[in-house]
């Protein structure tokens, strides 16, 4: 097994379909699979072996998936990084993984050239570096077929994004994405005619996995940008090529305050959020304004993305759906124990998207699995009669104010409601009185003021009152991670000063 066999079937059936669209050029599966080839057998001339690391720091482009793919027909594993990383960041994760080569963007040569060294990196693959891509292309040959791998052996690296901690370097195996990559093309409906727009990063499981691997193992074309820009987004949509839009929550919603979006979409005929929780009044109020649904999934980068699909039949506003092909889900209690449907507790899965561990941690690996192989997600859900699964929220993101446990999504939810707000964040802080105090964060809506004496009024209307927040803080703008996702560790410490700790 190899996942870039996916990409041999499409340049099989499709040769001349469009695969990557990028700025003003396109380039069809049979030309693609060509240079896919040419990179693979390059990298084996320079001697890269089976099993051997290469990784992968640049901006999203045509090449970073020839690059990937490449490295995946020789056998070797793709282990991708943030292009956004600091000098301290990529210093460590390069240290922690070991490739032997590198393909990257000028802007990093210098921090890289200080790590190249007998046990560790050895070229960097670049434009201005020891060698350039177009060169790995010149001594490759254009008739090559993927190694065959193990389906347990490792195919890429993903790094989670260290939301709360130190990122892990999570393995993920060839059957883990061949899983996940025909699970969202089956419950999506994809097809060779869509054309799936990709602003968010290839490093990133929900860029990589779902978007990347999914549309070239249904054949479309993906229309690539560097970074979320919304006018280039507009123009891309507006011009009626993009049939498929992927965002995060706080794309969607900046995309709801802009006027006459139904018309800007285009020909968009689906909408998918992923990488955080949606709250359902945007999907609601999106669906009002566009007539179309927001579908949404779980997922995760240990799970190589889809575990669960909400859902082409039967859509359920709140829910995350009900588990994919061969993938099964349980509610467990802290001690492992399977709950009753309806219960609350940890979100639990098993199946052959499930990664094979964390690498050079065998630790993490040990303390993500109970003992009867059951991956535990670190979420808190509860399934409903029907099979549809409800993040309540994360288990470290829980609050305890005065004895009780307040979940900051269900408060989130409710603050989604005003329509003052556009984004919003519940931390809790530390404090003598209550144990922990609840604290919202909010950026208001463009031309909107947001009261707090009027929110918390509102709140107290909807919600228990330990969990009405006794702070509220208004900022310009949230921290987030590269792949959109609210960064609520980066609030408290940009806020904790001055706080009890």
């Amino acid at each position: 097994m190899n996942v870039a066999t996916n990409l041999e079937s499409s340049a099989f059936y499709f040769p001349q379909q469009p695969a990557l669209s990028e700025t003003d050029s396109e380039i069809t599966y049979g030309a693609l699979n060509e240079r896919v080839n040419c990179i693979a057998t390059g990298l084996i001339n320079m001697g890269i072996r089976q099993g051997e690391h290469v990784g992968i720091c640049a901006p999203n482009s045509s090449d970073w998936i020839a690059f990937y793919f490449g490295v995946l027909k020789a056998g070797a594993v793709a282990v991708t990084y943030s292009s956004l990383l600091s000098q301290d960041e990529l210093t460590l994760l390069v240290d922690h993984s070991k490739p032997r080569f590198i393909f990257t963007s000028d802007d990093k040569i210098s921090i890289l050239e200080g790590m190249k060294g007998p046990a560790g990196l050895e070229k960097i693959i670049s434009q201005n570096g020891d060698i350039n891509i177009q060169q790995i292309v010149d001594a490759g040959i254009v008739n090559f077929k993927a190694v065959d791998r193990n389906r347990t052996d490792t195919a890429a690296i993903l790094y989670t994004g260290g939301t709360t901690g130190t990122p892990k370097g999570v393995m993920l195996t060839h059957e883990n994405i061949n899983t996940s990559a025909h699970n969202v093309a089956h419950n999506e409906h994809s097809n060779e005619k869509d054309r799936a727009i990709c602003f968010l990063p290839f490093n990133h499981v929900f860029g990589q996995m779902h978007i990347m691997n999914a549309t070239i193992y249904s054949a479309g074309c993906l229309e690539i940008l560097p970074t979320f820009d919304l006018d280039k987004i507009l123009a891309l949509t507006g011009s009626g090529k993009v049939t498929k839009m992927f965002a995060v929550p706080t794309v969607y919603t900046r995309l709801l305050s802009l006027d006459g979006l139904k018309k800007k979409l285009g020909n968009v005929r689906y909408c998918f959020s992923a990488a955080a929780s949606m709250a359902a009044e945007i999907v609601r109020q999106w669906k009002e304004v566009t007539k179309m649904t927001i579908y949404e999934g779980y997922g995760m980068t240990e799970s190589a993305s889809a575990v669960t699909f909400n859902h082409y039949y039967r859509h359920v506003v709140g829910s995350i759906g009900t588990a994919v092909p061969g993938v099964e889900v349980q509610i467990r209690d802290m001690e492992g124990h399977r709950l009753d449907q309806g219960l609350e507790g940890e979100i639990c899965i098993f199946g052959h998207n499930i990664m094979r561990g964390y690498l050079n941690n065998p630790e993490a690996t040990r303390e993500a699995f109970w003992g009867d192989g059951w991956f535990k997600s670190g979420d808190i859900g509860v399934v409903d009669k029907d099979g549809y699964l409800y993040i309540v929220d994360r288990v470290k993101d829980m609050i305890i104010t005065g004895g009780e446990n307040v979940y900051p999504r269900e408060v989130e939810e409710v603050l989604y409601m005003r329509p003052e707000v556009e984004e919003c964040a519940v931390v809790g802080f530390p404090d003598k009185e209550w144990g922990e105090k609840v604290t919202a964060f909010i950026v208001a809506r463009p031309g909107q003021t947001v009261v707090p004496h009027d929110i918390k009024s509102f709140l107290k209307t909807k919600l228990s009152p330990f969990k009405v927040p006794k702070e509220y803080i208004v900022i310009e703008d949230m921290p987030k991670s590269p792949a959109g996702k609210i960064l609520k560790r980066e609030l408290r410490k940009r806020f904790s000063s001055g706080k009890e700790e």
